[in-house]
């Protein structure tokens, strides 16, 4: 009984931790930056946040109707970018040789599967599409320049 009840203290002072941490993390995330435009973000079940901009290495939102590519970090901003402009018209697909190029790397097969690799994250949550296995592209209607 005696051990039950110290695992119970122990499993309740890790909840304890994580319900301060994740408070903590909400109240970052809704600090103002600087007079940029708030951005809702809103996690299932959960009250809205208010995210003025995004920070690297922050994690990929779901796309919506309304949710503007500020909300990524800034290298999803710079793919998205590159596809919604600079190598054509919109919705054209590039190959992930093209996209290194075109954000000012060396299309070398590191550098290539790295983009490939970032890439594969918005297109997994509805930012861009995958038309092929390394050919992305950005929907009408996704936004493209931040």
């Amino acid at each position: 009984m005696d051990a039950l009840q110290a695992e119970l203290r122990e499993a309740e002072a890790v909840r304890e931790r994580f319900v301060i941490a994740r408070e903590t993390v909400g109240e970052v995330l809704a600090e103002p930056r600087g007079g940029e435009d708030v951005v809702p973000v809103v996690v299932a079940g959960e009250r809205p946040v208010q995210v003025r901009q995004a920070v690297p290495g922050s994690v990929v939102p779901h796309w919506e109707e309304g949710l503007a590519p500020a909300v990524l970090a800034p290298d999803y901003q710079r793919i998205m970018d590159v596809l919604a402009g600079g190598n054509g018209m919109r919705g054209e697909a590039t190959d992930c040789r093209q996209l290194a190029a075109g954000l000012g790397l060396e299309p070398v097969p590191a550098k290539v599967e790295g983009v490939r690799s970032k890439a594969k994250r918005p297109a997994a949550r509805g930012w861009l599409a995958e038309e092929r296995p390394g050919l992305f592209s950005v929907p009408v209607g996704r936004g493209g320049g931040s």
